[in-house]
């Protein structure tokens, strides 16, 4: 839930749960932003020319160091490649409270950030900006477990919050501690206080740590270097992390990836490393978004369940992320975040009760139960029991795969079929490349890493390591023109058992004309293409009954169509009105969670995989990149670490 605020007469924020002040003014918070927390890290000179920067703050609040933070990133010429700055916060006030304290010349970075300053419920959120370059993440939690949870490596400190004496959970030794274990020796730490208690603390946990002259009001301030006396033992995610940069061993030519699959994880995770460095070759055995990333029209959807399930949490995560990735796309032409009605067939709620009893519930910014009129305006009955998906909508996915690969450090090669990937004898200068194979055992590339995300095939790529199964999903689809009202079409996408886009731009050649997409059939150990007139047939059939179920208005105005469709079993012509067919092949593991991370990181080092995604692609593909990014660099996770692990290729074969 969102933290009231009150506001003073001149204007400051004042917390009533902690009664204080967040600060005694505007110039006050601007000055010990910078002076107080960046300077005291030594910074903005400490990132300059580094791959990358990682900041921990204790304290979010208000959000002051981030906004100067940032601003000073943005005007470095010798910046960093990727800001990370991470930050716990128990009690996240609004987004209208966060606007209203920001002083003017921090407004422009306030209005970004409050954007993506919504649903904050307890876990791990990751915010965007920049193209990705500035990475935001809140730990939305008790600080001290949040950070024994997460551990994200921290190259500043930003120890803030309310005074050890309003907040003295925030000031103990034990999360001291917490702060020391996501520490490297030489990490720079800076606080306002002087508390003996703090000193000493910190001292205890290997900080060494002085006294500086203060910022007014304050006669001193506080910083500290982490440089324990023993040896701290070294990190688990450490040992398999590639070196924190992505170069070369002489630190001159960028290191070279190679992503086999051109879809949405593909395109997904070429994209994530070229943002971080990389020289990136994504090979395809077809075109890019050839497979079944090339359905002409999708849904991206958080789930919803009363316990609020891991498939739950983790879809909330990818729909951000998802977000994220299409801000640059072309809103209403390649995507839309119009909402989505849900269809709880089965009559029961969804919700967590907790999302609907209270009014300042961040749940209620990603779902809520449907008003009568939102039922009415998607073609179900005013009563029916239905969720309103704020955060959702659809997505053309060939779209955003051609986006994800427009990097300039990114190559693509299609038409190349990759039989095998074999690890070269190890050169002199660094660790053994990779090639990858054609069936005559011609090389197509090489490189420092491999990344498989290759839906089905990549069962083979990866000598059969998991138990990947195949489901071929079967969709109905058509065209109807924007000048025709007749057919009773909803005015957002409904989902449920099944889900159907009723309008989106059929492209660039026919402006005037819509598409509407409905599906998917869920055909496990089927992996033949195409399927034949048979199966086509009985592919629009279960479709239609899929509809029936959705919106029954509409399938009985469609109901013709469908009936022309099932008795040929035919592709249809391109007529306005015709049922058309659309088929492809996507993979799954056994528990139904993508596979990400290394394969086998003791003997197959620098091979990882991105798959098994199911029919989450749009979903789930962005975060899963990030994800491998973040292992791979070292970087603060993108979910709560508990989800990750859910995820990671280490938990199966």
């Amino acid at each position: 839930m969102t933290e009231p605020l009150d506001w003073l007469p001149d204007g400051t924020p004042f917390s009533q749960r902690f009664n204080d002040r967040y600060h005694s003014d505007v110039n006050h918070g601007l000055d010990q932003a910078r002076d107080v927390f960046m300077r005291g890290c030594g910074l903005p000179e400490a990132w300059a020319h580094q791959p990358q920067w990682r900041i921990l703050e204790t304290g979010f609040g208000l959000g002051l160091n981030f906004l100067v933070t940032w601003k000073a990133w943005r005007e470095d010429p010798a910046r960093c490649g990727v800001l990370h700055f991470t930050s716990c916060e128990a009690w996240p006030v609004s987004a209208d409270d966060l606007l209203r304290a920001t002083p003017q010349e921090l407004g422009p970075l306030a209005q970004e950030l409050s954007a993506q300053f919504f649903g904050l419920l307890p876990g791990v959120h990751r915010l965007s900006f920049d193209a990705g370059r500035v990475l935001l993440t809140l730990c939305i939690g008790d600080a001290q477990a949040m950070l024994r949870q997460q551990s994200p490596r921290a190259d500043s400190v930003y120890l803030d919050g309310f005074s050890p004496k309003v907040n003295p959970e925030l000031w103990n030794v034990h999360l001291f501690k917490a702060v020391a274990r996501c520490c490297h020796r030489g990490t720079r730490l800076a606080t306002w206080t002087i508390a003996r208690a703090v000193r000493d603390d910190l001292a205890q946990c290997g900080f060494e740590v002085q006294k500086v002259p203060g910022v007014p009001p304050k006669r001193d301030n506080l910083q500290a270097t982490y440089n324990p006396r023993w040896q701290p033992r070294e990190r688990r995610d450490r040992r398999e992390a590639l070196p924190d940069v992505a170069w070369d061993t002489t630190g001159t030519q960028p290191m070279h990836c190679m992503v086999i699959g051109a879809g949405l994880a593909g395109s997904a995770c070429a994209a994530s490393l070229a943002r971080r460095g990389w020289q990136v070759t994504v090979i395809d055995a077809a075109t890019a978004a050839a497979g079944a990333s090339g359905l002409p029209a999708g849904i991206f959807a958080p789930h919803v369940s009363p316990d609020d399930s891991v498939l739950s949490r983790l879809s909330r995560a990818g729909v951000r992320a998802t977000l994220q990735a299409l801000q640059p796309l072309q809103r209403g032409m390649d995507w839309d975040e119009c909402g989505v009605l849900e269809n709880r067939i089965d009559h029961s709620p969804g919700i967590p009760p907790g999302w609907t009893t209270d009014a300042r519930s961040a749940g209620a910014d990603w779902s809520r139960p449907a008003s009568a009129s939102q039922c009415t305006d998607n073609g179900l009955p005013a009563d029916a029991t239905a969720c309103w998906h704020v955060r959702a909508g659809w997505v053309r996915p060939p779209r955003l795969v051609t986006h994800q690969l427009a990097h300039p450090g990114i190559r693509l090669l299609q038409h190349a079929r990759v039989a095998r990937v074999d690890r070269l004898s190890r050169n002199h200068d660094g660790p053994a490349p990779w090639q990858a194979l054609d069936d005559q055992g011609q090389t197509i590339a090489t490189a420092d890493l491999v990344i498989v995300t290759a839906g089905f095939d990549s069962h083979q790529l990866l000598a059969r390591r998991w138990p990947l199964q195949a489901l071929r999903g079967q969709i109905s689809w058509g065209a109807h023109a924007r000048q025709v009202p007749a057919t009773p079409w909803p005015h957002a996408p409904v989902n449920g058992h099944g889900n159907l886009v009723p309008a989106f731009p059929l492209g660039d050649d026919h402006p005037s004309d819509l598409g509407w997409v409905l599906g998917s059939t869920f055909e496990r150990d089927v992996s033949e293409l195409p399927p034949s007139s048979e199966e086509r047939a009985a592919a629009h059939a279960a479709n239609f009954e899929k509809l029936r179920a959705l919106v029954p208005r509409l399938a009985e105005a469609l109901q013709p169509s469908f009936a022309a469709a099932q008795s040929s079993g035919q592709p249809p012509d391109e007529e306005m009105g015709a049922v058309r067919h659309w088929s492809a092949v996507r993979c799954a593991s056994h528990d139904r969670l993508p596979i990400v991370g290394p394969v086998d990181h003791a003997r197959l080092p620098g091979l990882w995989v991105s798959t098994a995604m199911g029919s989450r692609g749009l979903t789930l593909s962005v975060l899963c990149a990030e994800l491998l990014a973040a292992r791979l660099h070292n970087e603060p996770l993108p979910l709560e670490s508990r989800l990750a692990q859910l995820l990671s290729s280490e938990r199966q074969g």
